[in-house]
């Protein structure tokens, strides 16, 4: 028998054979880029006139790689490919197909520096967000797969004199995966493998900005002895595949993280039912959040100024669950700001190769033009206490930025900026900073800092998230530990990393038989 999940160790960089394996990991990962990749459909490798450079946004002179990209005939041949592909692979057992995952998560652990240095490279992760990353992505695949092997058992069903009755867990078909570009490993990984186990077969349209490290990864799955067609990788701009993917007659799903505004088109785009067409698509859809800390006066201030910090700034704010909004009741306002001032101011923005570095760039040029707007919309809105400047260099970096006494209805507390900048809004008391918590049209994560007992009961039954912490940080939801899914506009509440989420990519057949 397996032995039970348990959380891949996140790697000690304070240890010296820790640094030096990065660090070689990193001149390995540095001597390979600017290499072209091809699409995959079947067992075919296409190459495109159509191509894609991706870079480096620490330095966006280096290209990590050159891509070729996918048109709408592609996009036919790749669900075709995994039409073809679901006839047989549905059929494999529900044990065989685990083990392509536990053997895919047994090379990444291997590589495990090697994934790391190319979110490096591609994604902009600094060391420990990188290494976060591929470990998340370990954690989906040994956590689905015992997770399917645990459907595949006999379910409980009430026991009926004369008759047998079994449940089982089917495949639903053709699933169109469409990853973020923040968490390129781990979410896309997650959700491509989830669907695989479950004994479907995939189209994958990976996040532009990061679509080398999906093509990596499609590697590891060849490495790992995935069939063709069981994932097929197309990369290209959504505006020219993403609504034929989605408007597909034989896409039976689609699972996809990303933005709100992407989210709604495509739940809008899979409810109409095309000729012939046999399914109700289903779609799995996690789409931001606007997240709040709520500091009480009897917190412990050094810990929510920790919280608010970690939370607002990793991965210079750009993660979903990113600490956006600060809500604080008014008696100890001035204390926390101070304390969060002062811990940001030392955050080291740099490259994200270089070890010491805690702030590295946004992920590309759209991304840092529209930063820097909402800081400019923040100035008015508040007043600027820190940061606010983009940084000189080929890079797109911009410094951490704290603006104060915005009022809760504000456009930078209301909109999803996904970027390190965090507004500071002041409560009268706890019943406000509730109501301020619940004001957006998200629901994704939040956190309260309070000693308090009877705040944090409050809390636990009208903070109106997906997920809520209390006396922690937002943000680092681990597999298995923190199913991870939100309310509102933030998405359907998939809860990845849950024992819920595989139930969304099968369908339950119930089978009688009268003796």
């Amino acid at each position: 028998m397996r032995e039970p999940f348990r959380n891949e160790p996140f790697t000690d960089f304070t240890i010296s054979d820790s640094i030096a394996d990065f660090g070689a990991a990193l001149r390995s990962v540095e001597s390979q880029l600017g290499l072209e990749y091809r699409l995959k459909i079947g067992s075919d490798r296409i190459e495109t006139t159509n191509k894609r450079k991706s870079i480096n946004p620490s330095e966006f002179k280096q290209v990590v790689g050159i891509v070729s990209q996918g048109d709408t005939e592609h996009a036919h041949k790749a669900i075709l490919a995994a039409a073809a592909a679901f006839e047989e692979w549905k059929r494999v057992p529900p044990a065989a197909r685990a083990r392509v995952l536990y053997k895919a998560a047994a090379i990444l652990r291997r590589r495990k520096h090697e994934f790391s240095a190319w979110l490096v490279f591609e994604a902009g992760k600094n060391w420990a967000e990188a290494d976060g990353d591929t470990a998340e992505a370990i954690d989906f695949l040994e956590f689905y797969g015992r997770e399917m092997e645990r459907l595949a058992e006999r379910q409980p069903l009430v026991p009926l004199a004369g008759e047998d009755n079994e449940l089982t867990y089917v495949p639903l078909g053709v699933g169109v995966v469409i990853p973020p570009w923040n968490f390129p490993l781990a979410i896309m990984a997650g959700m491509t493998m989830a669907s695989v186990v479950a004994g479907n077969t995939v189209v994958l349209k990976p996040a532009s900005p990061t679509a080398v490290i999906a093509a990596k990864f499609i590697e590891l799955l060849e490495e790992a002895g995935l069939p063709d067609g069981v994932v097929n990788y197309l990369p290209g701009a959504g505006g020219d595949i993403g609504d034929f993917l989605v408007e597909h007659p034989l896409t039976r799903f689609i699972c996809f993280t990303g933005s709100r505004e992407v989210g709604l088109r495509i739940n809008e785009r899979a409810a109409a039912a095309r000729q012939d067409q046999k399914w109700i698509k289903r779609v799995i859809a996690e789409m931001g959040g606007k997240d709040t800390i709520i500091v009480a006066e009897d917190a412990d201030l050094d810990l929510a100024a920790d919280a608010i910090t970690a939370s607002a700034f990793g991965y210079s704010g750009q993660k979903c669950s990113a600490c956006s909004r600060a809500v604080i009741e008014e008696s100890v306002y001035e204390d926390v700001l101070e304390k969060v001032v002062r811990r940001t101011a030392a955050l080291k923005i740099g490259h994200a190769s270089e070890q010491a570095t805690a702030i590295g760039p946004v992920i590309d040029e759209r991304a840092y033009i529209n930063i820097l707007k909402y800081i400019e919309v923040g100035r008015s809105e508040g007043t600027l206490v820190l940061g606010g400047n983009k940084r000189g260099g080929t890079g797109y970096f911009i410094e951490p930025t704290i603006i104060r006494d915005v009022a809760p209805y504000a456009r930078i507390a209301q909109e999803e900026i996904f970027g390190p900048v965090l507004a500071f809004i002041k409560a009268a008391n706890f019943d406000a900073a509730l109501d301020i918590a619940n004001n957006t049209e998200y629901g994704l994560t939040g956190a309260v800092i309070s000693r308090d007992r009877a705040k944090l009961e409050k809390a636990r039954d009208e903070f109106h998230v997906g997920n809520l912490y209390f006396n922690r940080k937002c943000t680092g939801a681990l597999v298995g530990v923190h199913p991870f899914g939100g309310f509102n506009m933030s998405g359907t509440d998939s809860k990845a990393g849950g024992r819920d989420y595989l139930l969304l990519l099968t369908q339950a057949k119930v089978v009688s038989e009268r003796f």
